[in-house]
């Protein structure tokens, strides 16, 4: 069985809402048909139920919820809670109106945070900083997580690297440049959400254009110094570094540049140092070795939210809404 689909089998057993804002998306009205259709998670669309019947004549959407802001019983009081919420902040009564009845994300997450749903998957037109921004002010962080990181879960065919193929690759989507600290606390949370999604051990490699030495500067010093703080700090998942791409899941490379690690030559979460070198290498191997990417999944928020790639198909989004699901399963 794929990877994606023994997701999809662990979302049947227990459904889950998920919240879908980008009505105005064919794609994800594309994608919410077929999820309810394979029965992976209740779906509820944010949108006015008849102009997108309208406008999406070829698709079934029998069992699919629809809440339109503007109609929907329940508005004024989310708007209330989100003041409530949001008073410390100098929210107002007529802002809170607005943002629930003009930004879809903000009514999705607030159905999230009261409860009425368990997940939002969103960006497949909007930008990383539309999706991600209402979260972290309605939903925020998980209890003692201070970081909100993001990852792409890969799967690349007939490769005999990672878990058979599949890898997560952190951070890709959200972290300009970390620091240490942040960079080993992406390591962890990364390997936690490999651990749930994957099933497998997790072996983290803290990647660079070095290993072990192998080139001075300062940015090698940077993985070198998040590998201290993650011995120190996560001690229960296995990490290393610093470790070049080769060195990290070619175990006759390893052998060479980095003999009696117990990462090198065979790990699946790779940690990149910066965003661009993230979204470069996710991007490549998605195009190049014909990779499925999921993603970008957020970890270290309270309730799982995850983003879209812009350039999503409505297969892509069916995938992340089922890995949403399971991560909401472990909420």
């Amino acid at each position: 069985m794929s990877f994606i689909n023994s997701i999809k089998e662990r979302a049947k057993k227990d459904l889950k809402t998920i919240v879908l804002p980008e009505s105005m998306d064919d794609r994800v009205i594309e994608a919410a048909e077929k999820v309810v259709k394979e029965g992976i998670a209740k779906i509820v669309i944010v949108g006015n139920e008849n102009e997108i019947k309208k406008r999406c004549l070829e698709f079934n959407l029998d069992g699919i919820e629809f809440i339109d802001p503007n109609e929907a019983s329940i508005t004024e009081k989310l708007i209330n809670e989100l003041v409530e919420l949001r008073k410390n902040k100098g929210m107002t009564y007529e802002e809170a109106k607005n943002l629930l009845l003009t930004d879809y994300m903000y009514y999705a997450c607030m159905l999230v945070k009261t409860k009425r749903a368990d997940g939002v998957v969103s960006g497949a037109c909007h930008s990383s900083a539309n999706t991600l921004r209402p979260a972290l002010q309605i939903i925020k962080t998980k209890p003692n997580v201070t970081l909100v990181s993001a990852f792409f879960l890969m799967v690349v065919p007939n490769c005999e690297f990672g878990a058979n193929g599949t890898f997560i690759f952190g951070d890709s989507g959200l972290e300009q440049n970390p620091t240490p600290e942040k960079l080993a606390a992406i390591a962890a949370s990364s390997a936690e959400s490999f651990e749930l999604l994957v099933g497998c051990e997790p072996k983290v490699a803290l990647l660079s254009h070095s290993t072990k030495g192998s080139a001075k500067h300062a940015d090698v010093d940077k993985v070198v110094e998040a590998l201290n703080i993650a011995k120190e700090k996560y001690p229960q998942y296995k990490i290393d570094g610093e470790l070049q791409l080769d060195a990290a899941i070619v175990p006759s490379v390893a052998n060479s540049k980095a003999p009696g690690s117990d990462v090198a030559g065979s790990a699946n979460v790779l940690i990149f140092p910066d965003l661009d070198a993230g979204n470069i290498g996710y991007k490549l191997v998605q195009r190049l070795a014909k990779a499925e990417a999921y993603g970008p999944i957020c970890q270290g928020i309270a309730s799982p939210v995850n983003d879209l790639s812009r350039g999503c198909s409505a297969d892509d989004i069916v995938g992340v809404v089922a890995i949403t699901a399971v991560q909401a399963q472990n909420n």
